[in-house]
């Protein structure tokens, strides 16, 4: 998975309690400021606080109190998941699957955050579409956050991201007019039983995004997300306008598509 990107300033562990300064910080989706107290975690291994943003509705973990790189990479060195486990390919094929069915052929992508077992890649090629990945832990690949993509996925990733609203920005920014953002995360549960919520218990979860912050970036990129599961959703870009006259010019000109 991807990690946060914005790590506790002191590399080893993180305050236990909220600091004024934390009320200050924008929210790190829409930048709006404001964020109050919503939840808190107490117990014996996970002890932070939960942040509400008024505008886009994140739930998200002060920068103070969250995990060090070194050891968010350590959590995630220990999880299981396999290439060759039936049970993981079936997981993911709930985002590969409406996915492939959306895709023109030849279409190309990128897997953002495709931890240490990109079988998601290894899906998608064995459909006839090739995909690149990127993990900044296990699969570093700056230059295909350079690259135009038709697609990207980014399969349980945005739960881990410290500046989620400038990386979301970026991804939409590299994906070709009428291509797919896929993005699988858990949504937010209501307030009354957040707390409750084993989604909240991994230390690594530091955003928290519910059917409202979906809806907002919708309105922030102009388009209408698709919920096509409870954890799946996808952003499609719209096509320019054409013009008809222009086309009209082209096709005089022998410029049009053949």
């Amino acid at each position: 998975m991807l990690p946060a990107f914005a790590h506790a300033p002191n590399n080893k562990t993180s305050r236990h309690r909220i600091m004024p300064a934390d009320f200050q910080a924008p929210c790190p989706l829409c930048a709006a400021p404001g964020s109050r107290p919503f939840s808190q975690s107490r117990g014996r291994r996970l002890k932070r606080d939960y942040l509400l943003c008024p505008r886009c509705a994140l739930v998200w973990v002060p920068e103070s109190q969250r995990m060090s790189a070194e050891a968010e990479k350590a959590r995630y060195d220990h999880h299981q998941n396999d290439a060759d486990d039936e049970g993981y390919r079936q997981h993911l094929k709930r985002m590969s699957a409406p996915l492939i069915a959306a895709l023109p052929p030849g279409a190309t992508g990128l897997d953002f955050g495709c931890g240490p077992c990109p079988l998601l890649q290894t899906m998608l090629v064995e459909a006839g579409f090739e995909t690149v990945v990127h993990d900044p832990f296990y699969a570093p690949n700056e230059a295909a956050l350079l690259e135009r993509h038709d697609f990207i996925t980014a399969t349980e990733v945005v739960e881990h991201l410290g500046a989620p609203g400038a990386q979301l920005d970026r991804l939409w920014q590299q994906i070709h007019p009428g291509g797919t953002l896929a993005i699988m995360t858990r949504l937010r549960s209501p307030r009354r039983r957040f707390e409750e919520w084993h989604y909240k218990n991994d230390p690594t979860h530091i955003a928290f995004f519910s059917r409202e912050t979906i809806d907002y970036l919708g309105a922030r990129w102009h388009i209408e997300p698709q919920l096509l599961d409870v954890d799946v959703i996808f952003f499609q870009k719209p096509q320019p306008p054409v013009d008809a006259g222009s086309h009209e010019n082209d096709e005089r000109d022998g410029l049009g598509h053949k």
